[in-house]
């Protein structure tokens, strides 16, 4: 193999390199990543948002995968094989980056440091609303919650709020 050859080839195995890191890359936010199960979305959505896996860290989601009799107040036990398609998917796009190091109370997203901090101006009664319920549901707040997208730029005003709610810039 001549030089030029070589070159070319160690060129395109770095590009293909790269442009396998890049989809783990981007699933270290807070986006959905593009390869959801679909059985993540029907099961774990049918009762509250398919929360992006990103917003706990790995050890969280392997706690709440084994203790699905009891997940908060509910069974939402799945059969093994499925437990373990979704468990394994949590864990592969578990969030790795600064804002969820820490393993938070109860392995709540509600409760870890950063949500509290970008959540702190809400007024307690917003929570309350019929529309809202509890600091769970992203979506009232959230257009784009069910695709990781948290941008407070966009926020809406949830049903029977008399003010537009105040919010911490996301950071």
């Amino acid at each position: 193999m001549n030089t030029h050859t070589r070159l070319h080839a160690l060129t395109v195995a770095a590009t293909l390199a790269l442009a396998a890191l890049a989809p783990a890359q981007a699933d270290s936010g807070r986006r959905m990543p593009a390869n959801v199960p679909a059985a993540y979305t029907q099961e774990c959505g049918a009762c509250h948002l398919a929360f992006p896996p990103s917003l706990l860290p790995a050890k969280s989601w392997q706690r709440l995968m084994t203790g699905l009799d009891k997940h908060y107040g509910s069974d939402a036990s799945l059969d093994a094989a499925l437990q373990q398609q979704i468990g394994a998917w949590l864990q592969a796009h578990a969030g790795t980056y600064k804002r969820v190091r820490e393993e938070p109370p109860q392995d709540r997203i509600t409760r870890t440091e950063w949500f509290l901090r970008k959540h702190r101006e809400v007024e307690p009664t917003m929570w309350k609303l019929a529309s809202v319920k509890s600091a769970a549901n992203c979506g009232a707040c959230h257009g784009g919650a069910e695709r990781g997208e948290f941008d407070d730029d966009k926020l809406l005003t949830p049903a029977g709020a008399d003010t537009r709610m105040r919010h911490a810039r996301h950071d």
